[in-house]
């Protein structure tokens, strides 16, 4: 095998597939990039028997071949390379060899016969906008669980009904729902589908602004793709029932709240200053403000006062300052608007453009309170 590459074309591709690579692979040979040089284009691979993932790029091909090389090293060495020149790849024997200006490498390969077959990509379910989905994905993948213990909510839920994908996560303490529109194939496709989210923030992430995004989910509901130009992402589902979340969002909620985001994160970030873990802020709302405080006692304290307009009741509630920072991040709205029950119950979060106008629907944080001593 031997070919010749853009330096940076090389760069970005190595680095992409070596993204899905798994710190611990099952087998050595699954800490490989998978390189196959045929019809005037390279195909770089990467698989765990969970995620896969693959690429073409063009290329001079003197020699076609394939090999099999240690992908975190290969990535390592590409984005050390020099710049401003092409990169020739050659196999000799069982070594890798790169040069690249004055820069040269030699790589031991593995056996390629010993690499497995990468799954294939289900038939296309449907497309979506790639910056749409993208979006949609860090407003919801914030909420999924970080504790590996309990693997269905490290996933985000894909609930598919004709041309709306909605988007559901939780760690228990908060929900996040995202609805977008997309283009299936199918008119009347009814399905769910659960992927870890790491997996679809990583895609989100990487395929997202590559225009249209291809959405591919298998028959037997156990594998999914995605695919965007020349970049190809597979996963296995994560198994196991997924809770009924959305009936947490309540039907009523007597009491609303408009605040200017941006000035609520920043008064968040400067009250949760005193908040020693696990201590929540404090948001008092009256009529025409909120007071945020945070810290008790002898313990250092501190308060801010924020303009805000409120329906109904005055009402008090505290959260614990990261999740709720984490979800005012998520919205892109100049205000957010809280919607309250009563105190000890969770609180849904919208956004809104405008004070006068209606919170959007499409995307919705509920956060569960901290319940407060006299509550």
């Amino acid at each position: 095998m031997k070919f010749t590459i853009d330096r940076e074309a090389l760069t970005d591709a190595v680095s992409w597939t070596a993204r899905s690579l798994s710190p611990r692979p099952p087998v050595p040979v699954l800490s490989g990039l998978l390189i196959k040089a045929e019809a005037g284009e390279v195909t770089i691979a990467s698989f765990d028997y969970e995620t896969s993932a693959k690429l073409h790029v063009s290329a001079d091909i003197s020699e076609e071949g394939t090999t099999l090389v240690s992908g975190r090293l290969l990535a390592e060495i590409c984005r050390s390379l020099p710049k401003q020149a092409d990169v020739v790849v050659e196999t000799n024997d069982s070594k890798l060899h790169l040069n690249c200006g004055a820069a040269n490498f030699n790589l031991s390969t593995m056996p390629v016969g010993d690499y497995p077959d990468l799954p294939g990509l289900p038939a296309v379910s449907g497309t979506v906008e790639g910056s749409e989905f993208a979006r949609a994905v860090t407003q919801v993948a914030v909420a999924a669980s970080k504790d590996d213990t309990l693997p269905i909510l490290t996933g985000v839920r894909m609930e598919i009904e004709g041309d709306t994908i909605t988007l559901l996560a939780t760690d228990r303490y908060r929900l996040a729902m995202r609805e977008l529109k997309w283009n299936p194939t199918e008119a009347d496709i009814s399905t769910a589908a659960l992927v870890k989210a790491k997996t679809i923030t990583e895609v989100a992430k990487t395929l997202g602004g590559a225009g249209q995004l291809d959405i591919a989910l298998s028959d037997a509901h156990e594998l999914i793709g995605f695919e965007s130009e020349n970049r190809r992402t597979t996963s296995l589902l994560v198994d196991g029932e997924y809770p009924k979340i959305r009936a947490l969002f309540p039907e009523s909620t007597p009491i609303h709240a408009i605040v200017r985001t941006s000035d609520l994160l920043e008064a968040v970030r400067r009250v949760s200053l005193v908040a020693e873990r696990n201590t929540p802020v404090r948001l008092a709302f009256t009529q025409g403000q909120v007071t945020l405080d945070a810290g008790t006692g002898e313990d250092a304290q501190a308060s801010e006062t924020l303009h805000a307009q409120l329906e109904g009741d005055d009402i008090t509630v505290a959260f614990n300052p990261v999740y709720l920072s984490e979800g005012l991040n998520t919205f892109g709205t100049e205000f957010v608007r809280f919607s309250f029950t009563t105190p000890p119950k969770p609180a849904v979060i919208s956004g809104q453009k405008d004070p006068m106008e209606e919170d959007s629907k499409d995307y919705r944080y509920l956060l569960m309170p901290v319940r407060l001593p006299n509550q």
